[in-house]
This record gives structure tokens, C-alpha cells and sequence, in this order.
């Protein structure tokens, strides 16, 4: 696996390319901003022209276009809108549009990996995905740091795409951190599979589980959310910041010696087995095709299970609890007024 940097790249390749971003959410707002601000003169958002984004896009100075219109400018096109959304936006608005020789860029592998998207045999279709949410691309860039990110080249129409896409991740701040070498799919089934057994899926539902042992149990709600809410961020910090062996470092004798005898009695051969079968789901489609799926019916599961989800009691006391620490409103991550 090659990691490539700054001094890899000719970031000339994307400064003279006209490029249109489609979303302007979390990475979207972040791809756009960077692009410019790394000397990228020519970078549209392309927006539904009934959606709210249009004036946070606007405000920054950036212009706006609708998807159709910025397929046919556009050198190289970044498809930032969700996942499910996809398919249709490049059969409905890209396909036909886009210019002969053009890139479909991506930063996540998905459509193009499961062929819910199948690109003209012209264009070049690369990936340069962040491994970090929008908001931190934006301030580690603006910090002069950079976030690393992946790099997959899918089709390679023009034979330059490799160097496009490097350009373009190094002009969103990765080349200072280094930009991962890698394919659609093992970005796609790894992403995929972290985000379910263990990012989101394993770690919401465990967090759920021992906060409602302890309220079941009979204590106060208010102990069981600091103890399996709130100290999470303690220690995922210091794995972030120096793996589980700092971790380890950093806790009571007491905590480390738990950490060894009881996390296995959890987290056992039996759930290892469970995570190889959602890693076969998402190998051979089925996650996927049942995403699509609810999708295609109008995401009434889907709905249905955010809904119960908010309104669970986690949420409420967790709401009561931030109130009286006000610093974590202060350096919040996601600041919905602006992306």
C-alpha cells in the first residue's frame, strides 16, 4: 500500500481543471471551500435549486448550479450526495450531460463497487475519500494540517486519472498527511463493514445495552449516561490519540484489569462469528441491494427505526446533561447553520 504526499502530486493537474461538487453537506461543503482556497479558481456546488444549502454555498462566495448544468461545464464531476441518491442523480442529470473525457469522482466506493452505477466507458471514475467527517477536513485544512485520504482509480479513460485524483486530494489538504493508496473495493466493504459492527452499529448498540442495564438495575439515569455516554469520548481520545496501548497507559489498574477479563466475557467468539456474517451481507450485495431497496419503497424501516431511536431516554437526559457543560457546545464538530 503506497502513501503518497505533497511532493507526489502536480497540483496543477486540478487547479486547471473546472470542477462542480453535488452536495453541500458535511463533505461537500468541505471538498468546495478546500479546492478554492487551494487555488482551484474554476469550483461550482451543484445544488436542487429548491435546496436550503444554495444560500450557506452562496455565502461563502461560492456559485451554484444545478446538477445538469454543471455536468456539461464541469472537467471533473465529485458526487458528494448520499449514497441512495446516487444512481438516479447520474442517470438523470450526469450520463447524458457530462463532457467526452471528463472525471466522475467519488469519496466513498459504493455506487461504483455494487454497479448501482455503471460509468461511461469515456470518463475517468476515481475516489478520493477522507477518513475524517467534513468538519474536520475543513478545520485541520484551515489549520494547515490535512486529513489523510484514500485514492482508488476505477477507470482510467484519459490514463491520467491517478494524477487527477492525487492533485485533487492533495489540494484538500491530505498531501500534508499522506494520501492512502487503495481500491473501490476495499474502501467500500471495509468502510461499510466498520461503520456496522463496530464505528456505529457496535458501538451505539453497546453503549445502549450498558446504560440501560444500569437504569434497570435501579440507578439514577443521569450516573448511567456519564459512565456509558459521556467517558466515551475520554477513551476514544486516547486511543485516537495513541492506539489501545495508550489507552491503557492513561487508566486506573483497576479499569486496565476489567478492560482484560470482562471485555471478552462481551465480546466473544460468537459475536466475531456474527461479524463475519454481516461482512458476508456486505460482500455479496445483500446489505446493499436491501438499502436500495428502502430506498425504492420510501424508507418507511428506516424512518420508523430513527424515529424510536430519538426517542429514546439516552436522548433526553443526554440533552439535560450537555446543558450544564457548556464547552462542548463550544467546540462542537457539526455546526448545522453553516453545512
Amino acid at each position: 500500500m503506497r502513501v503518497y504526499y505533497d511532493r507526489d502530486a502536480d497540483v496543477n493537474l486540478i487547479k486547471s481543471k473546472k470542477v462542480a461538487v453535488i452536495g453541500y453537506g458535511s463533505q461537500g461543503h468541505a471538498h468546495a471551500l478546500n479546492l478554492r482556497d487551494s487555488g482551484v479558481s474554476d469550483v461550482v456546488v451543484a445544488l436542487r435549486e429548491d435546496s436550503a444549502s444554495i444560500a450557506k454555498a452562496e455565502g461563502e462566495g461560492l456559485k451554484v448550479m444545478n446538477s445538469t448544468d454543471a455536468a456539461k461545464w464541469a472537467d471533473v464531476v465529485m458526487i458528494l450526495a448520499p449514497d441512495e441518491l446516487q444512481p438516479a442523480l447520474y442517470a438523470d442529470h450526469l450520463r447524458d450531460n457530462m463532457k467526452q473525457g471528463a472525471a466522475l469522482a467519488f469519496a466513498h466506493g459504493l455506487a461504483i463497487h455494487f454497479r448501482l452505477i455503471e460509468a461511461r466507458p469515456d470518463l475517468d471514475v476515481f475516489m478520493v475519500a477522507p477518513k475524517g467527517p467534513g468538519h474536520t477536513v475543513r478545520s485541520e485544512y484551515q489549520r494547515g494540517a490535512g486529513v489523510p485520504c484514500l485514492l482508488a482509480v476505477e477507470q482510467d479513460a484519459s490514463g491520467n486519472a491517478h494524477d487527477i485524483g492525487l492533485a485533487y486530494a492533495c489540494a484538500l489538504g491530505a498531501g500534508r498527511s499522506g494520501v492512502i493508496g487503495t481500491t473501490f473495493r476495499e474502501e467500500c466493504e471495509t468502510d461499510l463493514f466498520g461503520e456496522q459492527s463496530v464505528l456505529c452499529g457496535g458501538l451505539t448498540s453497546l453503549i445502549l445495552a450498558g446504560y440501560e442495564t444500569l437504569v434497570e438495575a435501579g440507578y439514577a439515569k443521569e450516573m448511567a449516561y456519564f459512565e456509558c455516554v459521556h467517558e466515551v469520548k475520554l477513551i476514544v481520545d486516547l486511543i485516537y490519540e495513541g492506539g489501545i496501548a495508550n489507552m491503557r497507559y492513561s487508566i486506573s489498574n483497576t479499569a486496565e484489569y476489567g478492560d482484560y477479563v470482562t471485555g471478552p466475557r462481551l465480546i466473544d467468539d460468537g459475536v466475531k462469528a456474527r461479524m463475519r456474517e454481516v461482512l458476508s451481507d456486505i460482500q455479496e450485495g445483500r446489505f446493499v441491494k436491501g438499502w436500495m431497496n428502502e430506498n425504492s419503497a420510501g424508507q418507511p424501516s428506516f424512518k420508523a427505526l430513527r424515529r424510536r431511536a430519538a426517542e429514546h431516554g439516552i436522548e433526553e437526559v443526554g440533552e439535560k446533561l450537555r446543558a450544564m457543560m457548556p464547552w462542548i457546545a463550544e467546540n462542537r464538530l457539526v455546526d448545522k447553520s453553516k453545512n
